[in-house]
């Protein structure tokens, strides 16, 4: 009997449960982390460090009315992750950590393109929430947004904030020049935010439009609260119209010159609906401007690191969200462009391009009546 195709097949077999073991094993490791990165950020830790470090255990503590015992075990777990830094050979009571500068970035500068620190807070989120995603694996049913808290909230606010802050009103609408100069041209234009969250990309578009009327919508009622009150920090409260409102019914509040929808028409259980109301809410010769997933054209497995962070995503929070609502699309995150162009032509409009903005994550679509 020949054992050799058996034994080949059995030491694939012993190669392949040790990779995805170890990478489990990374995987664990990665979350631990993220979990600390968010009660560093969360408690004020890393901002502490960043204004007034470098720091010991019992100033960190002081300053921030943390227990010194969880801050000291935080700060040593910081430093041997390489997201502080020390100087290991000190007595553990004398030790100073600081937060580099590099590191700030990503930790505690909320404007800031590298900050990719709130991921940590929709991971919590999740968390919080992930024996109710599987009961609803169980029944079919979906887990509604407000139950992922504050946190998730947080996050997703958040981990958008730099890029609708810096990039929405300057590159990705200089793809439009034509719809730029119109919103210039226009003594009093509108523009719609539908799903605008925490906010951000509407208090972005107001700054760069001084002249425009801007209305916000979104669903959950939480975060237009906390749009409304970073409007009036920002001091344009009187500039912004925030509601919470269905996106499905923007056409009775138009006529819009420009109609975001951004990082949204995937979690929409009506998107084909949603557009709709969008055309029907637009000004002769206004545009929808449609911000989404940059996933690959179809599917192929395994996927690259974007793919696979978006069906991540999916299967904890947009999909089961999303069939909180029946019927529902049941889009998922990873909505292709092919879904977007079909979702466009079913709402009745005549054209669908995609952008040329050179994005990891997103990819950018116009849409004309």
């Amino acid at each position: 009997m020949d054992t050799s195709n058996t034994a080949a097949t059995g030491d694939t077999h012993a190669r392949d449960a040790e990779r995805l073991a170890e990478r489990l094993l990374d995987d664990t490791l990665g979350a631990l982390e993220l979990f600390a990165v968010y009660l560093g950020g969360e408690l004020g830790l890393y901002r502490a460090l960043h204004e007034l470090g470098p720091l010991t255990a019992a100033e960190l503590s002081g300053h921030t009315g943390t227990a010194l015992r969880y801050t000291a075990e935080w700060l040593e777990q910081q430093a041997v992750a390489g997201l502080v830094e020390t100087d290991a050979g000190a007595p553990a009571e004398e030790r100073r950590y600081r937060l580099p500068p590099g590191h700030a970035r990503v930790l505690v500068d909320a404007d800031d393109l590298a900050h990719v620190a709130p991921f940590a807070h929709m991971l919590a989120g999740i968390g919080g929430v992930i024996s109710e995603v599987a009961q609803a694996y169980r029944t079919g049913a979906g887990v509604p947004y407000e139950s992922y808290g504050r946190a998730f909230r947080h996050g997703q606010g958040h981990i958008n904030r730099p890029v609708f802050t810096h990039e929405l009103p300057d590159a990705w609408l200089a793809a439009m020049p034509d719809v730029t100069a119109r919103l210039r041209g226009t003594p009093r234009p509108r523009i719609a935010d539908v799903g605008c969250g925490q906010g951000w990309s509407t208090l972005a578009i107001a700054r760069a439009f001084p002249g425009a009327c801007v209305d916000g919508l979104d669903a959950d009622a939480s975060s237009i609260a906390d749009a409304r009150a970073e409007a009036e920090r920002a001091g344009l409260g009187d500039r912004i119209r925030l509601e919470q409102a269905d996106a499905c019914r923007l056409a009775a509040a138009g006529p819009y010159d420009l109609v975001m929808i951004l990082e949204v028409l995937h979690d929409l259980p009506r998107p084909v609906e949603a557009l709709r109301s969008a055309r029907a809410a637009l000004t002769p010769g206004g545009t929808v401007l449609v911000v989404d997933e940059r996933v690959a054209d179809r599917f192929t497995a395994p996927g690259d690191k974007v793919e696979r962070m978006m069906y991540g995503w999916s299967v904890t929070h947009c999909l089961p969200t999303q069939l909180v609502e029946y019927p529902s699309a049941a889009t998922g995150t990873v909505m292709r462009a092919g879904t977007v162009r079909r979702y466009a032509a079913e709402a009745g409009f005549g054209s669908c391009s995609v952008l040329p903005v050179d994005n990891d994550f997103f990819r950018l679509y116009r849409l004309d009546p």
